[in-house]
C-alpha cells in the first residue's frame, strides 16, 4: 500500500488457490473495511460460500475531480469473523470484456454472485453491450465457475440475458440485479434504476428467462439497487430510495438516498412499504446487500468515508442488522453506521460545525442540503447536496443563511466558499452574489462592525475579518446577482466562522435539536 494514514492495518500478500488469483490479508479497525484509498470498492453484495463471508464489489477509479461511474472491475472480501476486522481482498477477480465476448471495458456496475443448485456460483453483471443499437446498452449477463475467486466464464455465450432487444426489458435501464434461489429451488431475478424495478422467474438453470415477469409496484420511493431475501417465510425487498423532502423518513435531498425496505408473503408481491433500514451516508448513492451469517444477519453498504473518498469513490461498510420479531412482518431496526476509529482534529479557529444551521428559504428545494454549510468538507466538483443552495423558478433578490450556537460564542472573523454554474451579473441560473455582509444579533440583528471587503469571487474561501464580537446568532446576508431577466440562485458549498484563538473543534451531534433561534 502507498498510504499509511491508518497504523492498524496490517498487510501480507497470498495466492489464491482457485485462480491464482493475488490476494493480499488485511486487518481493520471498523468501516470502511478498504480505506487507504489504494482501491475504493462500490455496490456491495454479500454471500456465504464454504464457512466464510464474501462480498463482491465493483471497483471505483473515478478521479477525485470526475462525477463519473468509473469502474472497470470486481474484487472480493472474505471474512471467517467480521468481528475480528480479518479480511483477504481479492483485488481483481472478473472484468467484463475478459468474461463476455459481447461486452465492452468498464462499467462493472453492481453484480451479485449466488451459488446454484449445481453448487457452482453464478454472478449476475450489468455491463455495456458492445456493437447494439439500444437507446441503454447496459445488460445483465451471467458468469458461472466452480470458486467465488474464479476462473469466471460465461455461462450465456450467447449474449446477455437481459438487453433492450429482450421484450421484459426493452425500457428500462437494466442493471442492479438481485437474485433469490426461493425454499422450493424456484430461481427470481429482480433488476431496475430510475424508478423502475421488475422481476421475472427463471429456471433452474440460472439463465432462462420464465414468463414475461412484471413491474414490481408497492416500494414507495424506490429508485434503485434492489436486494431480495426472505427470513421466516417473508420476502424482504431492500432497496435505495430517494422519496425527498423535509419530512420524509427516507431523505431531506433528492440526490442522497436512504435504503428502504418493503416486504411480501409472495416472491411477486403484492408489496408493502415498511420503513429505513439505513438513513443517507456521505456518499451519495447507496447501495445495500444483506444476508445472516453464523447466526448474525449482517447489512452491507457503500459510504464516501475512506481517505480521499467521494461520491465516485466510494468504500464497502458492514455493521450488524437486527430485528424486531415482535411485530408481524418483523421490522428491521434502523442500522446505525459505524467508523473505525478517527484522529482527533487538529485545533482550529473554525467554530461554525459547533452550530446548527437554518436559511431564509427552508424548505430547502430537494437538491440542496442544509447540512453542507457546516460539514467541513469542500469539493473540486461539488454535486448538488454538496451546497446550501436557494434557486427556484422565481429566485429573491436576498437570501440570507444563519448559525446559531447553544450559548454565546466570540467571533472575529468568517470565510464563504461560494459555487456557480453562471458567471456574475448573470439573471439565470447560481451564480456568485452581487455582494454580501454579516449581521449578528445583540438585542436585534446588526451589521458586524468594522468589517473588511466582502470577496464574492467562487471557487475558494472568501474571507473577512472584524473586531471581535460576542453573540449567539450570526447571518450572512446574500444579494443575488440579476439582470433585467430577474435574479439568480445562491449557492454556499462551506460557511466557517472564526474565533480569535484555535481550539479543539466541538461538532455539533446531526441529530441533536436546533439550537433556538434569535429574535
Amino acid at each position: 500500500m502507498k498510504n499509511k494514514l491508518f497504523a492498524g492495518i496490517a498487510l501480507v500478500m497470498a495466492v489464491t488457490p482457485a485462480g491464482a488469483q493475488e490476494a493480499r490479508q488485511i486487518s481493520v479497525p471498523g468501516n470502511p473495511i478498504l480505506a487507504d484509498g489504494d482501491y475504493y470498492s462500490a455496490d456491495p453484495a454479500p454471500f456465504v460460500a464454504d464457512g466464510a463471508l464474501w462480498i463482491v464489489a465493483g471497483r471505483d477509479q473515478a478521479a477525485p475531480d470526475v462525477n463519473d461511474f468509473v469502474m472497470g472491475q470486481w474484487q472480493l472480501l472474505k471474512t471467517n469473523d467480521p468481528k475480528s476486522g480479518k479480511w483477504t481482498h481479492y483485488p481483481d477477480i472478473i472484468r467484463p470484456e475478459n468474461v463476455f465476448a459481447w461486452a465492452e471495458e468498464a462499467r462493472a456496475y453492481a453484480g451479485q454472485i449466488i451459488q446454484g443448485p449445481d453448487k457452482r456460483y453464478y454472478f449476475y453483471a450489468p455491463v455495456l453491450e458492445k456493437n447494439s443499437d439500444a437507446k441503454d446498452r447496459f445488460a445483465i449477463g451471467v458468469a458461472v465457475a466452480d470458486s467465488p475467486t474464479g476462473p469466471w466464464r460465461d455461462a450465456h455465450p450467447s449474449g446477455p440475458i437481459l438487453s433492450q432487444h429482450v421484450p421484459v426489458a426493452k425500457d428500462i435501464q437494466n442493471i442492479d440485479p438481485t437474485v433469490l434461489i426461493d425454499d422450493d429451488g424456484r430461481v427470481y431475478l429482480y433488476w431496475g434504476t430510475f424508478g423502475q424495478l421488475r422481476g421475472i422467474e427463471l429456471e433452474r438453470d440460472m439463465v432462462t428467462l420464465k414468463g414475461g415477469g412484471q413491474a414490481i409496484e408497492g416500494l414507495t420511493g424506490f429508485f434503485e439497487a434492489p436486494w431480495i431475501m426472505k427470513r421466516k417465510g417473508v420476502y424482504y425487498m431492500l432497496y435505495a430510495g430517494n422519496k425527498a423532502g423535509p419530512t420524509s423518513d427516507c431523505t431531506p435531498a433528492v440526490y442522497h438516498a436512504c435504503i428502504a425496505y418493503g416486504t411480501a408473503t409472495a416472491p411477486m408481491g403484492p408489496w408493502t412499504y415498511r420503513g429505513v433500514a439505513l438513513k443517507p451516508v456521505s456518499s451519495t448513492t447507496s447501495h445495500p446487500g444483506a444476508v445472516e451469517f453464523k447466526g448474525q444477519w449482517y447489512l452491507v453498504y457503500h459510504t464516501a468515508d475512506a481517505k480521499d473518498g467521494g461520491h465516485f469513490r466510494r468504500s464497502v461498510a458492514i455493521d450488524k442488522m437486527e430485528w424486531d420479531d415482535s411485530v408481524t412482518p418483523a421490522r428491521i431496526r434502523t442500522v446505525v453506521p459505524t467508523r473505525r476509529p478517527q484522529p482527533p482534529l487538529p485545533p482550529t479557529r473554525n467554530i461554525a460545525r459547533a452550530a446548527s444551521a437554518t436559511a431564509s428559504n427552508e424548505p430547502l428545494p430537494v437538491q440542496y442540503w442544509i447540512k453542507a454549510l457546516n460539514d467541513g468538507v469542500t469539493k473540486a466538483a461539488p454535486l448538488p447536496p454538496d451546497l446550501w443552495g436557494s434557486w427556484s423558478p422565481n429566485n429573491p433578490a436576498t437570501q440570507w443563511i444563519e448559525y446559531r450556537w447553544d450559548k454565546d460564542v466570540t467571533i472575529d472573523g468568517s470565510r464563504l466558499w461560494f459555487w456557480n454554474d453562471q458567471p456574475a451579473g448573470s439573471g439565470v441560473g447560481v451564480a456568485p452574489p452581487a455582494a454580501w455582509h454579516l449581521e449578528y444579533w445583540h438585542q436585534g440583528w446588526k451589521p458586524v462592525p468594522g468589517a473588511g471587503t466582502y470577496g464574492t469571487q467562487p471557487g475558494g474561501f472568501q474571507a473577512v475579518r472584524f473586531p471581535p464580537v460576542r453573540t449567539r446568532c450570526l447571518r450572512a446576508v446574500l444579494n443575488a446577482s440579476g439582470d433585467d431577466k430577474g435574479h439568480a440562485g445562491l449557492a454556499v458549498q462551506e460557511w466557517e466562522v472564526l474565533a480569535p484563538k484555535a481550539a479543539r473543534p466541538v461538532v455539533r451531534d446531526r441529530a441533536a435539536k436546533p439550537a433556538p433561534g434569535c429574535g
